[in-house]
C-alpha cells in the first residue's frame, strides 16, 4: 500500500513474528509512563493479541502498525487508538524503540504516513495526541508535524510520586 510507504521507512501490519520485539516493548519499564501501563505482559497474552491484531479498526478501535526501514529492520510502532468513526477522529501514539534510531526522521515520516492514511482511508476530520510535559522530543515532533497544543491535563499522570501535567495537541485535516 502506497500510503504506508515513505523515504525512509514504511508501515507494516503486525506478524506472528514480532512476538519477542512486542514482548520488549510492552514490558519496558522506560516505555510504561507514556503507555500508562503498569503491569507486564506475558509472552502467552502477546501472542494471542498478535492472533487477532488482524481484526479490523471498525471493530477493535485501534490499529497499530510497526515502523519498519526499507532494508526490514524493525524501528517501533505507530498506533491509532480510540478511533471513533462517529466523530471522525482518533489518538495517535509513535515509539521508536532504540535510542540510537531516533532524531533520524522515522517518527515524523511514520506520523506523516499515518496521518495521511488515517485522513485518506478511514477519512478522519483529525488526530489528537496525549504528550507529557517533559516529553520534548514528542512535542518537537508533532509540532513540527502541525499538531497544535489546544490543551493541558493538570497534574494528569503521576509518575514516581509526582503528578505531572499532560498536553493534549490536534491535527485537524483541511480539505
Amino acid at each position: 500500500m502506497l500510503t504506508l510507504k515513505g523515504e525512509k521507512i514504511y508501515l507494516r501490519a503486525l506478524e506472528p513474528e514480532d512476538l519477542d520485539f512486542i514482548y520488549n516493548v510492552e514490558n519496558d519499564e522506560q516505555v510504561w509512563e507514556m503507555s500508562s501501563t503498569q503491569t507486564p505482559y506475558s509472552r502467552f497474552l502477546i501472542k494471542e493479541y498478535l492472533e487477532n491484531a488482524h481484526k479490523d479498526i471498525y471493530e477493535v478501535k485501534q490499529l497499530r502498525l510497526v515502523i519498519s526501514s526499507h532494508d526490514h529492520v524493525t524501528l517501533g510502532l505507530i498506533d491509532l487508538f480510540d478511533f471513533d468513526p462517529m466523530h471522525n477522529r482518533a489518538g495517535v501514539g509513535i515509539l521508536i524503540v532504540e535510542k540510537e534510531n531516533r532524531s533520524k526522521g522515522y517518527g515524523a515520516e511514520a506520523l506523516e504516513l499515518i496521518a495521511n492514511y488515517g485522513f485518506t482511508h478511514l477519512h478522519l476530520h483529525q488526530l489528537y495526541a496525549n504528550i507529557a510535559e517533559d516529553n520534548m522530543t514528542s512535542i518537537k515532533l508533532f509540532e513540527n508535524r502541525g499538531f497544535t497544543k489546544v490543551g493541558v491535563k493538570k497534574e494528569w499522570n503521576l509518575v514516581k510520586d509526582v503528578y505531572k501535567d499532560e498536553f493534549l495537541y490536534q491535527l485537524i485535516y483541511v480539505h
